[in-house]
């Protein structure tokens, strides 16, 4: 199972990256890495039951690794991907501020419209964090992982779908840690088909059997990104 660590740009952000190209490039040098996603919030509504919010991350970064220990390696306060950050923003010092962290297990399902992307490619995103507890989060996750995946993958024109569920990680890395309790991803072709999938009957389904689940409390903000793709196995 990989493991993915997300950078999650402040709303207020002090040091937005301004660069993506060059962050991509530098990403090159990471030892392990997989794959770079660079999600960059996109202006105005595309889900027709929640507004926008008010407080979207700057921009949400996944490095996607193989093994936690190569990810930890890659995490030190002078690390690799320290330099990434550094090459893409020309920052002499990086804000703590800047983003918070969280390195999670990565659950991925294939739709049946999967498609692969190539380097540099875009696509469009809506990631949901589940920030609040369960009651009983084993009841939480079987019931979830058993009901909701084969839901989510009606959604017309779906490319991708993730979940990701928290680990314990150490990290070099000078940004607080976020906790969600589980993240997802549902990735489309572009900010339309999102759209359409989002007013589809099938998310009425999933809203059924999200009120179904055993008792959640806290926030689930709810993001739509425009995401560009780094595929990339450095040595």
């Amino acid at each position: 199972m990989q493991v993915c660590l997300f950078l999650i740009g402040t709303s207020d952000a002090p040091q937005p990256l301004t660069d993506t190209p060059a962050l991509l490039r530098a990403a090159t040098q990471v030892a392990g890495l997989r794959k770079l996603i660079v999600h960059e919030p996109i202006a105005g509504q595309v889900d027709v039951r929640l507004a926008p919010a008010a407080d979207a991350p700057s921009c949400v970064l996944q490095w996607y690794f193989d093994e936690l220990a190569t990810l930890e390696a890659a995490l030190g306060s002078d690390g690799a991907i320290v330099h990434a950050l550094h090459a893409a923003s020309g920052w002499a010092a990086i804000s703590p501020r800047a983003f918070s962290q969280q390195v999670m297990a990565v659950r991925a399902f294939a739709p049946r419209q999967a498609a692969s992307v190539e380097d540099g490619a875009q696509r469009c995103t809506y990631l949901v964090a589940y920030e609040g507890v369960a009651q009983d989060f084993n009841a939480w996750l079987t019931h979830y992982l058993a009901h909701h995946p084969p839901l989510m993958l009606q959604l017309p024109a779906l490319r991708e779908l993730e979940i990701y569920t928290r680990i314990d990680s150490r990290s070099g890395l000078p940004f607080a840690h976020s906790s969600a309790m589980q993240r997802n991803k549902v990735v489309f072709d572009d900010p339309g088909a999102l759209t359409a999938a989002l007013a589809s009957p099938v998310r009425d389904a999933m809203r059924r059997d999200f009120h179904a689940l055993p008792p959640y409390s806290g926030a689930t903000p709810h993001f739509a990104m425009r995401s560009i793709y780094g595929n990339l196995a450095a040595s």
